[in-house]
């Protein structure tokens, strides 16, 4: 009986080898004139690994999510007052921050801090994760380079609205006369046909010396405005956004630029403490007809039932926000409501 065993063991052992033999190699016969001249034992050619074909859900690399098909859009200025790496690793201020901006579709930035660019990537990163859209975020370059401390940036979701990214740069300001210099960026609606294209111009305004920074922003709008494009005439849809330190009433020379109205008006404060009206958006109420009249402050104290400490320790400053069409002059039919 014994023996028997162990003959069916080597019998398995045998033919395991003969299939391994079989698999890894192969007898190759070679003749000479006609007769067997020797016999050969080589390993097998194995096929050469081809690449890893991507997971089946992963994104493609630099492809644009579809278009929101949505008809209007959301544009807001923040300035967050110094946000900087230990800032948004505190995970509260990280998640007040990504449940506030996920509210709007393009999103002027003041107040990031930092000699790099980490602190807007860090923000992508949660905000994408908590809200699933595909937000990204555009700034000056040369930011890095600079080595400039305080600056802004433009958040935009993808699906929503598209940057031209060799349009963003900082106003050119050789004489320092601004405490942070605006940037600029031309932005597009992804809409068909005729989708709104605009520039946006973001400022945070020297609370020191507001009506000087105000003066000399009343020529960077105009400047703005009157540029012209490689590809084709000027664009007079200009959006200026951000921490004026002022109201609509006192905007010193910017606030006599022919057309020039305010989204937010008067008597809406715009600071946690309640105490000012800082923050807005201007523009050319004769140009810019694609604003739908909606706007306001984002009370984030309210939303998330915060005290005045707490939400100061995320920014002084609220939101606000307008409404726009994607449609380059409004969708048909569609008559602006002017403030």
């Amino acid at each position: 009986m014994a023996s028997r065993i162990v003959l069916g063991i080597v019998i398995i052992a045998l033919l395991g080898a003969a299939g391994f033999f079989a698999m890894n190699y192969q007898i190759e016969s070679h003749y000479d004139n006609g007769k067997l001249s020797y016999i050969k034992i080589v390993p097998r050619a194995k096929a050469e690994p081809g690449p890893t074909p991507p997971p089946p859900d992963a994104p493609a690399i630099n492809n644009l999510p579809p278009p929101s098909n949505r008809p209007t859009f959301r544009v807001a200025a923040y300035n967050l007052g110094g946000l900087d790496e230990i800032k948004l690793s505190n995970p509260r201020i990280g998640e007040i921050l990504s449940q506030s901006i996920r509210r709007f579709d393009l999103v002027a930035l003041q107040g990031l801090r930092g000699k790099n660019q980490g602190v807007p990537v860090r923000l992508i990163e949660h905000l994408n994760a908590a809200s699933g859209r595909q937000y990204d975020f555009a700034t000056c370059p040369t930011q890095k380079r600079d080595g400039v401390e305080h600056y802004s940036g433009f958040l935009f979701d993808k699906a929503v609205v598209e940057v031209d990214r060799a349009t963003v740069h900082f106003i050119e300001d050789p004489q320092r006369r601004f405490r942070r210099k605006p940037l600029v960026g031309l932005f597009r609606a992804r809409a068909t046909p005729a989708p709104f294209t605009f520039y946006l111009i973001a400022v945070d305004t020297d609370p020191e010396k507001p009506a000087a920074e105000l003066d000399l922003l009343a020529d960077v709008f105009r400047a703005v405005r009157d540029v012209v494009r490689p590809d084709g005439p000027s664009e007079d849809d200009v959006i200026m956004l951000g921490d004026f330190e002022a109201d609509e009433r006192h905007l010193s020379r910017l606030g006599n630029v022919p057309g020039i109205t305010a989204a937010i008006g008067e008597n809406f404060p715009t600071t946690v403490r309640g105490t000012k009206m800082a923050d807005n958006l201007l523009f050319d109420r004769r140009a810019v007809v694609e604003f739908t009249g909606r706007a306001e402050v984002f009370d984030t104290m309210r939303e998330f039932e915060l005290t005045v400490q707490a939400a100061a320790e995320v920014s002084e400053h609220l939101p606000v926000w307008a409404e726009f069409s994607v449609f380059e002059g409004g969708p048909r039919g569609y008559v602006p409501r002017i403030k």
